[in-house]
């Protein structure tokens, strides 16, 4: 499998690296990377090049390449539009009933001022991520109406549940207009062995793919109007 990355032309756009991960894909080094928990905790690079505090599910930079690794769930990369701050973040169920994306937006935008940029990498798809009513009652508190458009009913008792839709509602919820929200990139997990690792197809002995952003340092600023997603 090539270890070419993934790009979202809404953060192409806008001049900031980043990539999605596919098999066999790393990290550029020096990307700093939480220990994830599946909470809603969002760590900051300190002047060490460390994550302050070092277990989180959304990182937050003014300066280097930040990175999370997923295996079903949602990775979400988010930049100001200018690139000179960035965030990723990982989302699955527990992160999303948690607010963690709203989290990670908003202590980006109180580490950077401008517009945000976001894109969803490639998580679990909706024809896949059937779940038990626990998931769902953990998540309804947060999402109340959403839910019901993210939730397709299969046998008695389970749903399948759309993690892509939510993710965009909270980044919604954070400000971060509609067309500022890449997708181009949110392919399914499950249904491409060839490129993805999946938790819930292999089980425990499955990998995990790396997503990473980079802060823009210097050049020119990009007009807001030639970021995100195209017309």
């Amino acid at each position: 499998m090539s270890d070419d990355f993934l790009t979202d032309p809404a953060l192409v756009a806008c001049g900031v690296a980043h990539g999605f991960g596919v098999r066999g894909a790393e990290a550029p080094a020096g990307s700093v990377r939480p220990r994830q928990l599946h909470g809603r905790v969002v760590a900051r690079v300190g002047d060490g090049g460390r994550a302050e505090p070092p277990e989180a599910d959304a990182i937050v930079s003014l300066a280097n390449a930040v990175a999370v690794v997923t295996a079903d769930c949602v990775p979400v990369l988010l930049a100001v539009h200018s690139g000179a701050g960035v965030a990723a973040v990982h989302a699955g169920w527990r992160g999303l009933a948690s607010g963690v994306v709203a989290a990670g937006a908003r202590a980006l935008r109180e580490a950077a001022a401008g517009e945000l940029v976001a894109a969803l990498g490639p998580h679990i798809g909706v024809c896949c991520y059937e779940v038990d009513a626990p998931v769902l009652d953990a998540l309804r508190p947060r999402f109340a109406e959403q839910l019901d458009a993210a939730r397709v009913p299969t046998r008695p008792g389970h749903q399948r549940l759309d993690l892509g839709r939510l993710a965009r509602s909270e980044l919604e919820r954070a400000g971060v207009a509609a067309r500022q929200i890449g997708t181009a990139q949110a392919a399914c997990t499950y249904c491409d062995p060839r490129r993805f690792h999946s938790y819930r197809r292999d089980g425990p002995a499955s990998g995990r793919l790396v997503h990473w952003i980079r802060a823009r340092t210097g050049g020119t600023e990009p007009h807001l109007d030639t970021c995100g997603t195209p017309t």
